[in-house]
Order: structure tokens, then C-alpha cells, then sequence
């Protein structure tokens, strides 16, 4: 437990130093709500939305932001990092393994999104009048769920990854996808229906984060197969992953 805290106090001094990496990462979907904010026509009501703003509307999918960030581009380029350097190599001969490393990457991830999610909740409610997450439970499961299944994503791409060059390369595919399904792009209700339903299982799983936001529970199918995605691919991860 020691070296474990020793690790994770090491691994998060290291994120604070590249303050406009982090800044970014956590501020980046909540500057976007602010710049779409400022349109007064986002701001107003529409039957398009259900009658709510399309502000309102699209706020969910700007938490795919950070997630997309996090779990597909910075973790798996961080892991394969420290492969190509030799640092995973080293630690497991010390009594602060390589796996206290994953663990303190994937705390300090949590960490992150969690943040910019309370942030981005924070101003669109403060500034713009955005109702908070009107079902709790279901948003909360819908966004672990969702992280989860992101995360476990991200520790496929480093698993297979030999270098961080690598690893960007694969990542870049994987983070666009999410983006576009997740209606960062192009919002989701300007998708055709068959990719707007597509998206629903795509991770993070908009829709189960629109609807328990805007006071709909969550759709049991749309959890499950988050849920599914991240067993799935964090079991491939952990066959597939070398430390050196």
C-alpha cells in the first residue's frame, strides 16, 4: 500500500506539472458550452430539443470531451510510454509493481473526467440555466458505466501498443469514432437514424447519459452493453498487455 501511495503521489505530481495539458482536458467541453452559450438563438427553447435549448440538449455529449481524452488518447499514450522508456520493465523489480502504476493512470483518469464533469454541470447551471442530471442514479450509473467501457478501451490500444508513436496511431481512429457517435461532431439528432442508434452503444453511451440527464432512466440494454464492452476489452487488455 505504501509504494502504491508513493506511486500515485509520483504519477499525480507529474499530471499537475503539464498544466495546459490538464486545463485542457478538464475545461475543454465546459469552454465549448460557454462559446455555444453566447449564441443567443442555443439559448432559446425549441420543439426540436422537447422544448429545451439546444444548450440544454447538447450539454451531455460534451462530457464525451474528456472521456474520449482520457480513455482513448492520454491513457494508452502515457502506458506505452512508459514501456518504450523501460520504466515498466524497471518497477517490476522493485516492490512497487507495474500494476500499482496502471492503477494510480487509471485513478488519476477518474479523477479527471470526474472533474470535468462537475465542472461542465457547475457553469451550464450557474451560466445557461442547464437543469442538473435530473435522474441521479441513472446518470451515475450511465457515466461509470461509460467511463468504464472508454477506460478499458484505452487499455487495449496501450496493451497492444509498443511505443507511444503506436499508440497515438491507434488511438486517433478510435477517439474519432467515439466523437462522432458520441454527437460532438455532429449532433446527434442531425445523424441519420440508423448511426443516431448506433451511437446508443457506442461508448460512453450518449443517449443513456442524455436521458438520464434531461430525468429519463436510463435504457437497461444500453447499460449492459457498456458494461459488456468494458469487460470484454479489459479482459483482452489484460491478456494482451506486456509490461516491457
Amino acid at each position: 500500500m505504501h509504494a502504491f501511495g508513493q506511486i500515485l503521489k509520483t504519477e499525480a505530481k507529474l499530471h499537475l506539472r503539464d498544466i495546459p495539458t490538464l486545463l485542457l482536458t478538464v475545461a475543454l467541453p465546459t469552454l465549448i458550452l460557454v462559446v455555444l452559450g453566447l449564441i443567443p438563438a442555443l439559448r432559446e427553447p425549441s420543439p426540436e430539443f422537447g422544448e429545451q435549448s439546444f444548450v440544454t440538449y447538447f450539454t451531455p455529449s460534451l462530457l464525451v470531451v474528456t472521456l474520449a481524452m482520457v480513455g482513448v488518447n492520454a491513457l494508452p499514450t502515457v502506458l506505452a510510454t512508459y514501456r518504450e522508456r523501460g520504466i515498466l520493465r524497471r518497477l517490476a523489480t522493485t516492490p512497487a509493481s507495474p500494476l500499482a502504476l496502471l492503477v494510480a493512470q487509471l485513478v488519476l483518469a477518474l479523477a479527471g473526467i470526474l472533474a470535468s464533469a462537475v465542472l461542465l454541470a457547475v457553469v451550464a447551471r450557474l451560466a445557461f440555466g442547464v437543469p442538473l442530471p435530473q435522474h441521479p442514479l441513472g446518470f451515475a450509473a450511465a457515466l461509470v458505466l461509460g467511463t468504464a467501457a472508454l477506460l478499458a478501451l484505452g487499455l487495449l490500444v496501450a496493451a497492444v501498443a509498443p511505443t507511444a508513436k503506436s499508440a497515438q496511431a491507434l488511438a486517433v481512429p478510435v477517439f474519432m469514432v467515439v466523437m462522432f457517435f458520441g454527437g460532438v461532431y455532429l449532433p446527434r439528432f442531425l445523424l441519420p437514424d440508423f448511426l443516431a442508434e448506433v451511437g446508443a452503444y457506442t461508448p460512453p453511451g450518449v443517449q443513456a447519459l442524455l436521458d438520464a440527464w434531461t430525468g429519463t432512466a436510463p435504457h437497461p440494454l444500453h447499460l449492459v452493453i457498456m458494461a459488456v464492452i468494458a469487460v470484454a476489452a479489459g479482459a483482452g487488455a489484460a491478456r494482451l498487455f506486456r509490461w516491457q
